[in-house]
C-alpha cells in the first residue's frame, strides 16, 4: 500500500481543471491492486483537502512566479563559493565540474515531476519517501529534510553574521549577530504561504546578482583586499589539490545545485505542475548555470590565488562593504524560503497526521497560528545552535552537502526512476541507458555521503586548530569576517 487512504477525492469534486497534458500522462498511469485508482487525476493532498473544507486556496503559483522561487531556491549563497572551487580544481576543470553537475541536477530536478505526477496527492519530500517504504522510510525523510533545511537556513545566517561583522568592524560577538540574523529570518516567515514568499525572490535575486557584479568591476579596476601592495596574480588553468581539498571544493557545486528537496513544497502550492513545472526548472537552468560559470571564472580569473569564501571578500574593503549590505537582501530571503518550507512540512503532519485537522491548516484561528508560531520557534532554535556549532560558511555547506544533498538532489531522483520504471529497467537500450544513469545517481550519493563527510569533518577540525585562524571552536565571538 504505497498512498494514504486519507487521500480521497472530496464528495462533489471533480478533475475539470486537469489539463491535457496531465490527462495524457494520467492514462499512462498504472496503479497496484488495493490502491485508489487513478489517485493522481485527483491531485488532493492535504491543500486540496483543505482548500475542498473550505479554506483558503494555496495552490495559486503560476510558471513564473514558481520559475522566480526555484531560481532563489538554487542561485542563493552556494554561488558565493564556487571562485574558491576553481581555486582549488583549476579554472578548466572547476568549469567543467560546475556544467556537468548543472546538466546532471536539470535531469534530478525532472525526475521530481515525473514521480509527482504518478502520484499527486504528495506535497512534499517525505510523502514521496512514504510511497517509496512507508512510514519508516518517511520518518527518515521527515528526519533528513528537516535537518537538511535547517543546514541550509544556518548557511544563511552565518553568512550574514559575517556580513555584519565586514559592515560594523566587528562590533559585537558574532554569536549575538548569528542571533540577530534568525530572530529577523523567523518574523519573515510568520505569514504562511508559498505566494509570500515569491514576493521576495525576484528582488533577492537581483541582490545576489548585483554584488557578484561590483565585485568584478572592483577587481577589474583594483586589487584583492587580502594581497599586498605589489602583488603578482596567479592563476591555474588545471590544479593540483589533495584528495581532501579537492573533494570539499566538489561538494560546494553540489551544494550550489542542492535546492531540489524543495521543488515538491513548491509544486504543492503550483496550479498546474505538470503543464508549469518544466518551464520554471528551463527559467532555473538558463540562469542558475550561466551565472555560476560567469562568476567563478570571472572573480576566480581577477583575483587569482587571493580568492576568498564567500566570494565577496576578494574585493576592496568599500565595494566588499557595498556588496555585503546588498547581499543581507538574499540573506534573509533564503532564511525565509528553506525555513518556509521545513516549518510547512512539519505544520502539514501536525495538522493532517498528528491531529487529523487537515482541514483547518488554511484558516485563520487561534489554533492555526499557534502551531505555526511554535513550529517555527522550535525550527529557528535549532537553527542558531547549528550556526554557531559550525560556524565556518566553507565548512557548513560541506557537511550540509554531504550529509544529505547527495541523497535529495542525485541519489532519491534516481531511486525514483527506477520506482516508476519497475520491471522494465532493462527492456531496450534507451531503458536501459537510464537505467544505469539511475544506479550511477545512487552510487553517487553513497560516495558524496561517505568521502564527503570525512573530508568535510576533517578540515573544520583543521580549521579550528589552525594558528591564523580567528576560529578555533563553537559558539565563539571570534571575528569570522574576511577582513
Amino acid at each position: 500500500m504505497s498512498i494514504r487512504q486519507s487521500y480521497k477525492m472530496p464528495t462533489g469534486e471533480t478533475s475539470k481543471n486537469t489539463t491535457k497534458e496531465s490527462q495524457m500522462h494520467d492514462a499512462d498511469v498504472e496503479v497496484a491492486d488495493g490502491e485508489l485508482g487513478r489517485v493522481d487525476a485527483t491531485r488532493i493532498g492535504a491543500f486540496g483537502q483543505a482548500a475542498a473544507a473550505g479554506g483558503k486556496q494555496y495552490r495559486v503559483l503560476g510558471r513564473w512566479k514558481a520559475g522566480f522561487v526555484f531560481i532563489h531556491t538554487e542561485v542563493g549563497i552556494g554561488i558565493l563559493s564556487l571562485p574558491s572551487v576553481l581555486k582549488t580544481l583549476g579554472l578548466i576543470p572547476g568549469l567543467i565540474a560546475i556544467l556537468g553537475i548543472g546538466l546532471l541536477a536539470t535531469y534530478t530536478a525532472y525526475l521530481y515531476l515525473l514521480f509527482w505526477r504518478r502520484y499527486r496527492h504528495i506535497d512534499n519530500l517525505p510523502d514521496a519517501m512514504y510511497v517509496l517504504g512507508g512510514k519508516p522510510l518517511a520518518i527518515v525523510g521527515a528526519v533528513g529534510l528537516i535537518i537538511n533545511l535547517s543546514f541550509a537556513c544556518a548557511s544563511s545566517v552565518l553568512t550574514m553574521s559575517i556580513a555584519l561583522n565586514t559592515l560594523s568592524g566587528h562590533s559585537m560577538c558574532t554569536v549575538a549577530f548569528v542571533g540577530f540574523a534568525a530572530l529577523v529570518c523567523y518574523v519573515l516567515c510568520m505569514p504562511r504561504t508559498m505566494n509570500f514568499v515569491s514576493y521576495f525572490s525576484a528582488p533577492a535575486t537581483l541582490a545576489i546578482i548585483i554584488p557578484i557584479f561590483i565585485v568584478i568591476g572592483s577587481l577589474v579596476h583594483g586589487k584583492p583586499q587580502s594581497a599586498p601592495a605589489v602583488w603578482e596574480k596567479e592563476m591555474h588553468l588545471v590544479g593540483n589539490p589533495s584528495f581532501r581539498s579537492a573533494f570539499s571544493a566538489i561538494l560546494s557545486i553540489f551544494y550550489a545545485f542542492g535546492g531540489r528537496q524543495g521543488f515538491l513544497s513548491v509544486a504543492a502550492e503550483m496550479r498546474d505542475p505538470s503543464r508549469d513545472y518544466v518551464p520554471a526548472l528551463i527559467m532555473l537552468q538558463c540562469f542558475a548555470i550561466p551565472m555560476y560559470l560567469i562568476t567563478g571564472g570571472a572573480i576566480y580569473g581577477l583575483a587569482g590565488q587571493y580568492v576568498t569564501s564567500p566570494a565577496l571578500g576578494s574585493a576592496p574593503l568599500i565595494p566588499a562593504k557595498a556588496a555585503y549590505g546588498i547581499l543581507l537582501i538574499t540573506l534573509f530571503n533564503t532564511g525565509l524560503f528553506y525555513s518556509h518550507a521545513g516549518i510547512k512540512y512539519l505544520y502539514i503532519v501536525v495538522m493532517r497526521d498528528a491531529l487529523k485537522i487537515p482541514e483547518q491548516m488554511t484558516r485563520n484561528n487561534v489554533k492555526s497560528w499557534g502551531i505555526w508560531v511554535s513550529l517555527a520557534t522550535a525550527f529557528w532554535t535549532l537553527v542558531f545552535l547549528l550556526a554557531n556549532a559550525i560556524p565556518s560558511f566553507s565548512n557548513i555547506i560541506g557537511v550540509s552537502s554531504a550529509l544529505l544533498v547527495g541523497w535529495f538532489s542525485f541519489g532519491l531522483p534516481g531511486i525514483f526512476w527506477l520506482h516508476l520504471n519497475k520491471g522494465k529497467h532493462f527492456a531496450n537500450w534507451k531503458m536501459t541507458s537510464l537505467a544505469v544513469l539511475s544506479y550511477l545517481l545512487i552510487a553517487l550519493a553513497l560516495f558524496l555521503n561517505s568521502a564527503g563527510m570525512w573530508a568535510s569533518i576533517s578540515s573544520l577540525i583543521t580549521l579550528f586548530n589552525s594558528k591564523t585562524s580567528t576560529v578555533h571552536g563553537p559558539f565563539t565571538c571570534a571575528d569570522n569576517s574576511l577582513f
